[in-house]
């Protein structure tokens, strides 16, 4: 993961927050369809494998950021845990990720009201990213949101399964474990909130590698292990935050699908790995 050299510390920018500002979809038609019919139409291929048989709805989802048509299939299989009639209840999303061109101290939200993508806009959370702020939990800075992809990719996914929702769409750079633990309890909400924290797994290793390196990483999350290194997944910094969360409320996780960039390109020379996992709270 690369990241430029300039470092912004989160609340450093004075920005003022505008519901009408629009941070514009810079992702579309790089990792997903610009065209909104042919986007429209990827997402009811993705998504048209097993639905979500049970009726529990997950409390939260890790999720892969790539390409649709490299990681597209790991995600999808995150994204049809919220084909229950019980999903209808969600109405607000806390979207985490990592910054890959700006270095962040901390964790970063934006300034706009709301992000678009070729499905339309999605309302940011003010309530939400307020109440952040004041607990001095995270800043606000546009600058990693700017040409951010990682988040931006999830949306077409989520609009597309729920519809109408707010996000809170939060930049996860140098923080600690624990800070990132506290934001997720200050917004965990209940049934009308999803948390969604995307990473990839293992980067530029060999096929044959990669599936050991990320069999050891499935295994951690699996165990709710909080102490991943960034080798092993681009997002460690917002996955280890959910998995110390996941501890202590008892989540249990599920590992729904893993692949890796050589299962759907064909090239098995140097991979990026992904992984989708569902933790849902005790009954």
């Amino acid at each position: 993961m690369r990241r430029s050299r300039s470092t912004r510390g989160v609340g450093t920018t004075a920005l003022a927050m505008d519901p009408l500002t629009v941070r514009p979809p810079t992702a579309a038609g790089l990792y997903y369809p610009k065209d909104t019919d042919e986007l429209r139409h990827a997402l009811r291929t993705l998504l048209a494998g097993r639905t979500n048989a049970d009726t529990a709805v997950p409390k939260a989802l890790v999720v892969p950021h790539a390409g649709f048509a490299y990681s597209g299939p790991v995600a999808a299989a995150a994204y049809r845990t919220l084909a229950s009639p019980r999903a209808r209840r969600i109405r607000r999303v806390v979207l985490l990720g990592p910054s890959h061109r700006v270095r962040v101290r901390g964790l970063a939200m934006p300034s706009s009201g709301r992000f678009a993508t070729p499905a339309g806009e999605v309302p940011v959370d003010r309530t939400a990213r307020h109440h952040l702020r004041e607990l001095g939990l995270a800043g606000i800075d546009d600058a990693p949101h700017r040409l951010e992809h990682a988040l931006e990719v999830q949306l077409p996914f989520l609009q597309a399964v729920l519809g109408e929702f707010e996000v809170l769409p939060i930049a996860v750079g140098a923080a600690p474990v624990e800070q990132v633990c506290r934001v997720l309890d200050a917004v965990w909400g209940g049934a009308e909130t999803l948390v969604v924290v995307t990473t990839d797994l293992s980067h530029h290793h060999t096929y044959v590698e990669a599936q050991v390196i990320d069999e050891q990483t499935a295994r951690m999350i699996l165990a709710r292990r909080s102490d991943i290194p960034d080798a092993q997944a681009c997002g460690a910094s917002g996955l280890n935050g959910l998995m110390e969360a996941a501890r202590h409320k008892a989540l249990e996780v599920r590992l729904l699908e893993r692949q890796t960039s050589g299962d759907t390109s064909g090239d098995d020379s140097r991979v990026v790995g992904y992984g989708s996992f569902a933790l849902y709270e005790p009954a």
